[in-house]
C-alpha cells in the first residue's frame, strides 16, 4: 500500500504554493477533463458496459454527457463565480468595502460510488478543481473497469502534482481516512457515511455526504395512471433501479393498485420487451447485491410482475409487488434494485404520516392533477428533492442543488453548487488607513452620549409593509418639489425650460 501521508504532504505543498488558485490553472484542468471525456467516449462506455451492462445511450446521457454539460457550464461561468461577491452594508460600514471571497479549502478527498461510476465520481472532482483545490480521487472498487479507466486516464489529462487517483478497497479507504484532508465528499450508503463523518470529526473536516434512502411515490386517486406508470417505471428501471433517487415504493389507495399494475406492465413491455436479452437493461453490480434484492422479493408482498432472478447473469427482471406492508423487508431498507413495491394507504394524510415516521428521503415524487395535493406533501414533509408529476428529472437541472437532508445526506452539488461546495466563503472587510476621528466613538471611556450615538447608528427597524412604506417617498418628493419651485430650478436646467 502506498504511503498516503507523503502523497498528501506533496499535494498540500503544491496547494500552499498558490498554483491552483489562478484562473489559468483551473481552466487548463477543466479543458483537460473535457478532452478526457471527448477523446475516450468509447473506452468509458465499454467500462460501464463491463461493470453494469449499461447501454451506449445510458452511458452517454447519464454519465459522459451529463458530466460534459456540467463541465461546460462551469467553464463558461468560472470567471464570474471566482469574483468577490459584494454584500449589503449598514451605516456603520458605509465607507468600507465588504465582500465574500470564495477560496479553496486545500486538499479534498472525493470518494465515488459504483452505480454511476463516471457521473458521481467526476462531477465533484470538476467542482473541486474549479474551486482551486488539490484532489485525491477514490473511485469505487465495485465498478472495477471504470475505476481502472479513471486511474489510467486522469494522470494523462490533468496536473498529476495536484490530482491523484487511489484505487483499492476497504484497506485503502481506511488508510486514506486516517489522513487529514481539508474537505471530504462522499457518495454512497448511510452506514459508510457515518464512518466518513467520524473520521472527519477527528480533524473537524467539513463534509458533503450524498447518501440515499427510500424515496416515496404518492399517487392521487385522480391521476392519469398511464402517465404515472410510464414515468415511475422509467425512473425505477433506469440502471436496473440502482439509482439513489429512484422511486423506491408507491403509496396509493387500494382500489388503484390493479389498474396501476396493468399500466406498469404495459410500460415495462414497451421499454423492455425481453429484458433478459435487452441491450438497454442493466445488471446488478455483483452477487452480494443480487442476493440481497432476491431476499427482499421473496419476503415481501405479492409478486404480480417479474420476480425472475438469474444469479450467473446478475439479472433481476423488472418486478412489481402489491399489498406490501410497512413491516415487509422490502419496506425496511432502500431497495436499490428493479423492484417496485406498492403499499396501499387510505389517504394522503396517512402517506404523509408514514413518510414522517422514517428517515428523510433523498427525493419525493407526487402525482396528482390537483396542485394542492403536492403542496400538502411539500408543506408537511421534508426531503432532499421534490418532484411533482415526474421522477428523477430534478437531478438534471444544474441550477438546482442536488443533495439530501438528515439520513439521506448533507450538502448539495451540480453546476455552481459544486463549485460553491468546495469553496470556503471568506468574509472580507476593507477599511481606509485613516479617518480615525470617524470611528473614535467606539473607544473607552464610554459615556451616555457616545452610547446614544452608537445605538442610533447600529439600530435596525422592522420592515413595514403596505401603503405606509410609501409615505417617506411621498414626503421627500413633496419637499423636493417645493424647493424646486421656490428656488426656480426649473429655469436653470436647459431641458426643463
Amino acid at each position: 500500500m502506498a504511503d498516503y501521508s507523503k502523497m498528501i504532504e506533496g499535494l498540500r505543498r503544491v496547494f500552499n504554493s498558490g498554483v491552483t488558485k489562478s484562473y489559468e490553472w483551473r481552466k487548463k484542468q477543466l479543458d483537460g477533463m473535457l478532452k478526457l471525456l471527448e477523446e475516450n467516449r468509447d473506452k468509458i462506455a465499454q467500462g460501464l458496459k463491463e461493470d453494469l451492462h449499461k447501454s451506449s445511450l445510458e452511458a452517454a446521457v447519464y454519465e459522459i454527457d451529463f458530466c460534459r454539460n456540467d463541465l461546460i457550464e462551469t467553464m463558461n461561468n468560472l470567471k464570474d463565480w471566482m469574483k468577490p461577491e459584494k454584500v449589503k452594508k449598514g451605516l456603520l460600514n458605509i465607507m468600507d468595502t465588504a465582500y465574500i471571497q470564495r477560496e479553496p479549502y486545500g486538499v479534498a478527498l472525493v470518494m465515488g460510488a459504483w452505480n454511476y461510476p463516471i457521473q458521481i465520481t467526476v462531477l465533484p472532482v470538476l467542482g473541486a478543481i474549479a474551486a482551486g483545490n488539490c484532489v485525491v480521487l477514490k473511485p469505487s472498487e465495485l465498478a472495477a473497469s471504470t475505476a481502472k479507466i479513471l486511474e489510467e486516464l486522469i494522470p494523462k489529462y490533468l496536473d498529476n502534482d495536484c490530482v491523484k487517483v487511489v484505487n483499492g478497497s476497504i484497506p485503502e479507504t481506511t488508510a486514506l481516512l486516517k489522513e487529514r484532508f481539508d474537505y471530504i465528499f462522499y457518495t454512497g450508503n448511510t452506514m459508510v457515511g457515518k464512518i466518513i463523518m467520524k473520521a472527519a470529526a477527528e480533524y473537524l473536516t467539513p463534509v458533503t455526504l450524498e447518501l440515499g434512502g427510500k424515496s416515496p411515490v404518492y399517487v392521487d386517486e385522480n391521476s392519469d395512471l398511464t402517465l404515472v406508470a410510464r414515468r415511475v417505471t422509467w425512473g425505477k428501471l433506469v440502471n436496473a433501479g440502482q439509482t439513489c433517487i429512484a422511486p423506491d415504493y408507491v403509496m396509493c389507495k387500494k382500489e388503484l393498485q390493479e389498474k396501476l399494475v396493468e399500466e406498469c406492465k404495459k410500460a415495462i413491455d414497451e421499454y423492455y420487451p425481453d429484458p433478459a436479452k435487452s441491450e438497454d437493461y442493466c445488471r446488478i453490480i455483483n452477487e452480494r447485491h443480487l442476493n440481497r434484492v432476491k431476499k427482499l422479493i421473496e419476503g415481501s408482498g405479492k409478486v404480480v410482475i417479474g420476480g425472475q432472478v438469474e444469479e450467473g447473469e446478475k439479472y433481476v427482471s423488472p418486478t412489481v409487488l402489491t399489498d406490501c406492508k410497512a413491516t415487509d423487508p422490502v419496506m425496511m431498507e432502500e431497495m436499490f434494485g428493479p423492484v417496485l413495491p406498492i403499499m396501499p394507504v387510505n389517504s394522503a394524510e396517512e402517506a404523509i404520516d408514514f413518510i414522517n415516521k422514517g428517515e428523510k428521503p433523498l427525493a419525493m415524487y407526487i402525482f396528482a392533477k390537483d396542485h394542492a395535493v403536492a403542496q400538502k406533501f411539500l408543506d408537511n414533509t421534508s426531503s432532499g428533492g421534490f418532484v411533482f408529476n415526474d421522477t428523477m428529472m430534478h437531478a438534471g437541472l444544474m441550477s438546482l442543488p442536488f443533495g439530501g437532508v438528515g439520513g439521506s445526506g448533507m450538502g448539495g452539488y451540480h453546476g455552481f453548487h459544486t463549485f460553491d461546495t468546495f469553496c470556503h466563503k471568506r468574509s472580507v472587510l476593507e477599511r481606509k488607513h485613516g479617518g480615525e476621528a470617524m470611528v473614535a466613538i467606539r473607544y473607552p471611556p464610554y459615556t451616555q452620549k457616545k452610547g446614544s450615538i452608537v445605538r442610533w447608528i447600529m439600530k435596525k427597524k422592522p420592515q413595514k409593509s403596505g401603503i405606509r412604506t410609501l409615505i417617506p417617498y411621498f414626503l421627500f418628493g413633496t419637499i423636493f418639489a417645493v424647493l424646486f419651485k421656490v428656488y426656480g430650478l426649473q429655469n436653470k436646467i436647459p431641458f426643463l425650460r
